[in-house]
C-alpha cells in the first residue's frame, strides 16, 4: 500500500504559493491553504483515519512563520512528506506587491512597519528553514508555464522520491538563482562574446559550445569540477537528499555558462535524474 503524500508549501509571500496550489489541484492534489495551526491534530487524524481518497494526496500551503509547526506534526507520521519552498528576489517581490497593492502578512501582523522591512524579516525566517526543502524554486524569472513544468516534474502523482539534479545557467548581471545549492563562476574562461562571428549565438549552438568546451582552460575546469561533483552527489544520496541544484554563471548567461551546463547535463544524465534550464538565454 502506497503511503499518503503530503506536500508542505511555504516560502516568501508573493513568490507564487497561490499559483502553485492551483497547479497541484489540477494535478489531482487536495489543496488546503493557510490551515489553522491549532487544528493540525484534527487534520492529521482525519488524514490517517478517513478512507476518503481526497486525503491520499494533499498539498498544504502555510506561512514561513507557521511552517515549523506543520513540519513537526507531519514529519513524525508515516507519510511521504515533501517540502516545497518558493522564493523570489527582494526586488521582484517589491514589484509584485506594488502591482497588486496587496498588504504583506508581516505588515498585517504588525511585525514590520514598511514593505521592505517585511520582506527582509520574512527572508530571515526563510533562511532558517531552507535546509528542510525537498525542492526550492526561485520564481523571479519564471513564467507560469515554466512553474507548471517544474511542479509537474517533481510532484507528479506517478513519481517516487529519487535523487535528481538541476543544472541552471545564468548571467551574473541578472542576479544569481536563489534556489541553487552550489554556484560556480566561469567568467574566467575565454568569452565567445568577444569573437564577432560567435557573438550572435549561444552555448546551445555547436559553434559556441565547441569553442567553450574544447578550450584548454575548460578541460582543466571540467576535470576538477566533475571530480568534486562525483563525490558530492554520492554523499548527498547517502544523506538522503532528494534534489540538488547547481548554478553555472557567466557574465550574461548566453555563452560559457550555457555550454558548460549542457556538458554537465549530458555527463550526469546517464547516472542521475537530471534537468537543465538556461535562465537568461535569448529567445
Amino acid at each position: 500500500m502506497n503511503k499518503k503524500r503530503i506536500i508542505l508549501i511555504t516560502g516568501m509571500s508573493g513568490a507564487g504559493k497561490t499559483s502553485t496550489m492551483a497547479i497541484l489541484e489540477d494535478m489531482g492534489y487536495h489543496c488546503i491553504d493557510q490551515f489553522p495551526v491549532k487544528l493540525l491534530s484534527e487534520l492529521t487524524t482525519m488524514i490517517l483515519e478517513d478512507s476518503d481518497p481526497r486525503y491520499d494526496n494533499i498539498a498544504l500551503a502555510t506561512s514561513v512563520r507557521d511552517f515549523l509547526e506543520f513540519r513537526k506534526v507531519f514529519g513524525g507520521l508515516d507519510m511521504d512528506v515533501r517540502v516545497l519552498i518558493l522564493e523570489a528576489s527582494n526586488e521582484e517581490l517589491l514589484s509584485r506587491y506594488k502591482q497588486t497593492r496587496r498588504s504583506h502578512p508581516m505588515l498585517l501582523s504588525n511585525l514590520a512597519t514598511t514593505l521592505d522591512e517585511a520582506i527582509h524579516a520574512e527572508r530571515d525566517m526563510l533562511n532558517a528553514i531552507k535546509d528542510t526543502a525537498f525542492l526550492s524554486i526561485d520564481t523571479t524569472f519564471l513564467k507560469n508555464n515554466e512553474l507548471k513544468s517544474k511542479i509537474t516534474q517533481y510532484f507528479s502523482l506517478k513519481s517516487q522520491p529519487t535523487f535528481s539534479i538541476s543544472f541552471i545557467s545564468f548571467g551574473y548581471k541578472n542576479g544569481v538563482p536563489m534556489d541553487a545549492d552550489l554556484l560556480f563562476d566561469v567568467r574566467f574562461l575565454p568569452n565567445p562574446y568577444w569573437i564577432e562571428e560567435l557573438r550572435p549565438y549561444s552555448g546551445n549552438d555547436a559553434c559556441v559550445y565547441d569553442y567553450v568546451i574544447e578550450g584548454k582552460e575548460t578541460k582543466k575546469l571540467l576535470k576538477k569540477l566533475t571530480a568534486f561533483l562525483d563525490y558530492a552527489f554520492k554523499e548527498y544520496v547517502k544523506e538522503g537528499k532528494n534534489h540538488f541544484t547547481v548554478g553555472i554563471g557567466c557574465t550574461g548567461g548566453q555563452h560559457r555558462s550555457v555550454a558548460i551546463t549542457n556538458w554537465l547535463y549530458d555527463n550526469y544524465k546517464p547516472r542521475y535524474h537530471c534537468f537543465k534550464q538556461h535562465r537568461d538565454t535569448r529567445g
